[in-house]
């Protein structure tokens, strides 16, 4: 009986939290001014922040990420010269240091690495965790600055983009995440400096386990929707996530900050109706997507190996379906040990762009790219002049949204045509082998960051070209947004009528969620029936690869 209410009520729960959360957002983030405010404003803009244009904050956005990313390398590359190395570990290799430092920066965290026997707590505290806080934050602020410029009129200045940055960070990561970390702790997830255990199995092998500060990361790593975990088996493993309530807290905190978001955007452009349809549109995507996952596993009761006996099937699937369906990328088990059915739609989530909730910030304003899509889309076919919040949509904006749909795509598709003309990087044969370069290709693209347990990624191409395509997915997404609604914000904002196509309607529901599937359909469905599908087939006849 539990295990049946177990989705409903965690459902239930995020439409009852979501609208509230996101509120809080929209208050700090438009806020005239907060405490402990006044301070940075005299130490970075010796008072009140300019507003920026759109290149000026693509500018700032790019220089901090190219700041904290040479730092974040330099941690990780000269880790054997800092303190806190307990286990002395060495540094990481170049091209390794490389890959994870554009991991942590987009907000992917990928591991090409395994987090407890390859880093120190040093790297783990001073390199990794405050961009876990920072490229989340990245997320909030780009959707808090677009969405004041889809509504303003006339200008071209739409929000500071370090003001934002700390707004997001402070008021709103932070605290949420100190209570989400005191909660772990309270079920026993170790937050400790203690040196590392050393322990002798019924074997007689030694063993050394490892200590560290793990409650702090796995807080803002779930909620933040980074997904990188303290240990290298993730939230399987006991210390990161012990008992069903702590698996209900991280399982949670994945999609909470990400479903405010659409409510957050409601807020700022003044549109509590469009944001609720956004809402619906996202969540059918989601349950659809948990209930193939569930009937799936369901029906292949054999796939055993890689997951965590300690979980339920519910339980399983429904992280499975919610780390794939935002960009969080953290497991309870392991996604190649899943059927090819359920392992298909996990990588068909990640292939939608990240948009069924997505990233914290970056679900929300990928979406927008689809929203503006289907208006013009719509517009066509009605003969109706396309207009997205009294903004008309020409060629300019079209130009851009099609590039920030379609570059993650060109990357997933020619990442994993070269992969396997190159024969580098999987051990499976047949179908499967295709699912686990897809899957990699589209965790990077989707800045999602989990992988099928088969795939190696630790090798120079591996991290070369999964790096560029985290890259481009977060970086031509952000720019191509920016860009949009920069260019919307300009425009005068003419006055609704009867003519006007309804943003705030069923009908405009179901033509967003029909031109997703449709859009994603016609681009990767011919790959996916050489991999998963294909793969399902082979099963049903008794062949297993």
């Amino acid at each position: 009986m539990v295990e049946l209410l177990y989705f409903p009520f965690f459902i239930g729960l995020l439409l009852l939290v979501s609208p509230f959360i996101g509120y809080y957002m929209a208050f700090i983030l438009n806020a005239k001014g907060l405490p402990l405010e006044g301070a940075l404003k005299r130490f970075l803009f010796s008072g009140e922040p300019r507003s920026q244009t759109p290149k000026q904050y693509l500018q700032s956005l790019i220089i901090f990420h190219l700041f904290g990313g040479i730092l974040l390398f330099l941690i990780l590359r000269y880790q054997n010269l800092l303190p806190m190395n307990s286990l002395k570990l060495v540094g990481m290799d170049w091209d390794l240091a490389l890959n994870t430092t554009i991991s942590f920066i987009t907000n992917t965290n990928w591991q090409a690495y395994s987090g407890e026997s390859q880093l120190s707590n040093f790297s783990q505290m001073v390199g990794l965790t405050p961009q876990n806080f920072l490229s989340a934050g990245v997320g909030v602020s780009v959707l808090a600055y677009v969405s004041r410029a889809i509504t303003s009129s006339e200008t071209k200045h739409f929000g500071n983009f370090w003001l934002d940055l700390f707004r997001s960070s402070f008021y709103i990561l932070l605290p949420i995440s100190i209570i989400i970390a005191l909660l772990l702790v309270s079920q026993g997830v170790i937050q400790s400096f203690a040196e590392p255990i050393t322990s002798v199995s019924s074997t007689g092998n030694i063993r050394i386990i490892p200590m560290g500060t793990a409650a702090s990361q796995i807080a803002i790593k779930q909620l933040g929707t980074n997904g990188g975990g303290f240990f290298g088996v993730n939230s399987a493993h006991p210390f990161e996530n012990p008992t069903p309530i702590s698996n209900f807290i991280e399982l949670f905190s994945i999609l909470v900050l990400p479903a405010s978001c659409v409510f957050l955007y409601g807020k700022i452009t003044n549109s509590f109706r469009h944001a609720w349809v956004v809402f619906f549109v996202m969540l059918s995507l989601f349950v659809i997507g948990f209930l193939c996952v569930f009937y799936s596993e369901m029906n292949h009761p054999g796939f055993w190996e890689g997951k965590e006996a300690r979980f339920t099937l519910t339980e399983s699937s429904l992280w499975l379906s919610a780390t794939t369906a935002a960009s969080n990328g953290s497991v309870n088990s392991m996604h190649d040990s899943y059927s090819p059915l359920a392992g298909g739609i996990a990588i068909f989530q990640m292939m939608l762009g990240e948009i069924i909730f997505g990233g914290i910030g970056t679900g929300m304003y990928g979406m927008i790219l689809f929203l503006i899509l289907t208006v013009f889309l719509s517009g066509l076919m009605t003969g109706r002049t396309p207009e997205y919040f009294g903004k008309k949509i020409g060629s300019y904006e079209i130009k851009w949204t099609l590039f920030g749909i379609l570059a993650p795509t060109l990357c997933i598709l020619i990442g994993t045509t070269f992969t396997l003309l190159l024969n580098n990087g999987y051990t499976a044969n047949g179908p499967h082998a295709l699912s686990q370069i897809l899957y990699a290709f589209s965790s990077a693209a989707g800045n999602n960051g989990s992988a099928f347990a088969g795939f190696g990624a630790d090798t120079l191409w591996g991290n070369l070209s999964l790096g560029i395509s985290m890259l481009v997915g977060r970086f031509g997404v952000i720019c191509a947004v920016v860009m949009v609604c920069g260019s919307f914000g300009s425009k005068i904002t003419t006055k609704t009528s009867e003519g006007n196509f309804k943003i705030d309607s069923l009908l405009f529901g179901i033509l967003t969620f029909s031109v997703i599937i449709i859009v994603c359909g016609l681009s990767f469905f011919p790959v996916l029936a050489l991999g998963p599908i294909l793969e399902e087939l082979f099963i049903q006849s008794g062949v297993f690869f």
